[in-house]
């Protein structure tokens, strides 16, 4: 899935298909994909078309994963760290809140400074990574989104499914690519009565159509 000018073609990030046409943004979104029993994103890693991902995102283009998309960009090392299996070893499907734990990025710099309601919908979230890397994502000041309470305050209990610091999301160095396990498409829609995700949206759009 991608956002791209009228005028692209579209491309599949299955099959064999190995082009990205003149796109605006790429999305890896959530789901589930080929060869997740093995470990999630691990074979989807290696997709012929993950190849021209890495060159967009090297290049400065900007990618998205959500969810299994998240997975997947880490599995690449397109961000750091890695995703577990949650703490209970149980699949979590159900609302959370997140708060952003940066201004810097493309996809937080107009997300209002409180807790959003998200949902999630995972087996394999919990963010984990060594505690060198954990510092150089609080230096780098890439952690993007904390899970907390309503209230918007971060602790143990608000944390869904045992991420290291409660982080939800991540970005690279660069602050082009950007993986989080919550769901904001699915709170987009006032006939679900939860818009809190739009404002992600909303964020990537004043650049994307700048």
């Amino acid at each position: 899935m991608c956002w791209r000018p009228r005028w692209a073609s579209p491309w599949s990030v299955c099959g064999t298909r190995t082009t990205i046409y003149k796109v605006d943004m790429v999305v890896l979104p959530g789901g589930f994909s080929f060869g997740d029993y093995l470990r999630s994103g691990a074979i989807a890693r290696f997709s012929p078309i993950m190849q021209e991902v890495a060159a967009h995102a090297k290049k400065g283009g900007l990618v998205l994963g959500v969810c299994n998309g998240f997975q997947v960009l880490c599995e690449a090392g397109l961000v750091p760290g890695a995703l577990l299996h949650n703490e209970g070893q149980k699949f979590i499907a159900k609302n959370v809140f997140i708060r952003p734990a940066t201004r810097k990025t493309l996809l937080t710099s107009a997300v209002p400074d409180k807790a959003l309601k998200i949902p999630i919908a995972h087996g394999e979230g919990r963010y984990h990574a060594d505690s060198a890397t954990l510092k150089m994502l609080q230096e780098g000041d890439q952690v993007l989104f904390r899970y907390c309470d309503a209230d918007g305050k971060i602790h143990d209990g608000a944390n869904p499914n045992g991420s290291k610091e409660n982080i939800a999301g991540v970005c690279n160095s660069a602050r082009n690519v950007f993986g989080m396990m919550p769901h904001p498409e699915r709170a987009c829609d006032e006939r679900l009565g939860n818009t809190d995700g739009r404002s992600l949206f909303d964020s990537l759009l004043k650049t994307v159509l700048a």
